[in-house]
Formats: C-alpha cells, structure tokens, sequence
C-alpha cells in the first residue's frame, strides 16, 4: 500500500505555476545567482584568454557530455513520476523517481571521479583564475544535486508510507527543483567546458 496525493491540481489555471510561487521564487533567485556568476566568469575570461583557454584544455568535456546526459534522463523520469502522482499511480511514480534519484547519484559519482583526477593534478582552487572559477561554480551546482536528492529520497519515503500523505503540490514542487539543477547544469556545461 502506498500513500494517496491530498489534493489536485488544476493545469489549465494560468495562476498555478507548476509547484507553487515559492518554488519559483527560489528558482527564479538561483539563477540570477548562478548568471551573475557566469558573467563574471566570461569577463575574467575575456581578461585573461590564454589562461581560460590553457586551462578549460585541461578538462575532460566527456565527462561534462555524460553527465548532462544523466541529469537529462533524471530530469525525465522525475517528469514522468509527477504526472503518475497526479493520476494517483503512487507505486509507478515511486519506481520513476528512484531512477531519478539514480540518475542524480551517477552525477555524483562521475563528478567525483573528475574532481579527484583534478586534485591529483594539482589543479586546485586558487590554481589560476580558471579554476577557481571552475571549483566555485560546479561545487555550488554539486550543493544543489545534494539537496534535491535529500528532497527526493524525502518524496520516495513518503510514497511507500500508507501512513503519510503526499499535496500533489509538494510533489511538484520538488520536480520543479530537481529540474532547476537540471537547468543550472545545461547553462554551466557549455561556458565552462566548451566556450572558452
């Protein structure tokens, strides 16, 4: 037995941002964030191109290209278990999150890889203004896929408890977050290991 959404949702309203205005407040302020600090990062780069160019050689852009693969196809799946708790499928939307949740912790894991084989190469914060940037902007991203995974396993808990109950609401709101990580990777990815 699994628990029951409380409440419904409905999609047509052009009041009712998927997940509430908070959540979009929230999204709204981290990517401010997340730009400001992008533009930083071009400016400097503008500053000092052999530097960014010299070092933005040193990552690998596969890793980059695999783990926005991850991230998308968690984005995915987190999409698919949200329309399942609306139509009260919870033990379908309970599978699809756990491959969302898996998806995030592959991200994880392939970013740990890379940040040891940066570490063993000395390439570390305060290296040069590249990597500080580099350390700085995918940490912060990294906080964030933490988070969403707290919040996650949070919703996953819920789903197979028949003694909690889950607002349809909440659920979406936690989508809206993950796919907010999603977002901040797909903007990082290219200006860090592309374009400079």
């Amino acid at each position: 037995m699994s628990a029951q959404a409380t409440t419904s949702i409905d999609p047509k309203s052009i009041w009712y941002p998927p997940g509430g205005l908070l959540i979009w407040s929230l999204v709204l302020m981290e990517l401010f964030t997340f730009g400001v600090a992008l533009i930083a990062f071009m400016v400097s780069a503008q500053n000092d191109p052999g530097v960014f160019h010299a070092s933005r050689l040193l990552l690998n852009p596969l890793y980059g290209v695999i783990n926005t693969v991850f991230l998308l196809t968690s984005g995915y799946f987190m999409a698919c278990s949200v329309e399942q708790v609306k139509r009260g499928d919870m033990q379908r939307a309970h599978r699809l999150l756990l491959f969302t949740m898996l998806g995030g912790l592959l991200f994880l894991v392939l970013k740990a890889v890379e940040y040891h084989g940066k570490i063993q190469d000395g390439l570390v914060l305060g290296y040069d203004t590249f990597f500080t940037f580099y350390w700085l902007l995918t940490c912060f991203h990294v906080m964030h896929v933490l988070v969403g995974l707290v919040i996650l396993a949070s919703m996953a808990f819920r789903l197979k408890n028949p003694n909690k109950t889950i607002a349809a609401e909440d659920y979406e709101a936690g989508g809206v977050f993950w796919h907010m990580c999603d977002l901040i990777w797909l903007l990082l990815f290219p200006v860090i290991y592309l374009l400079v």
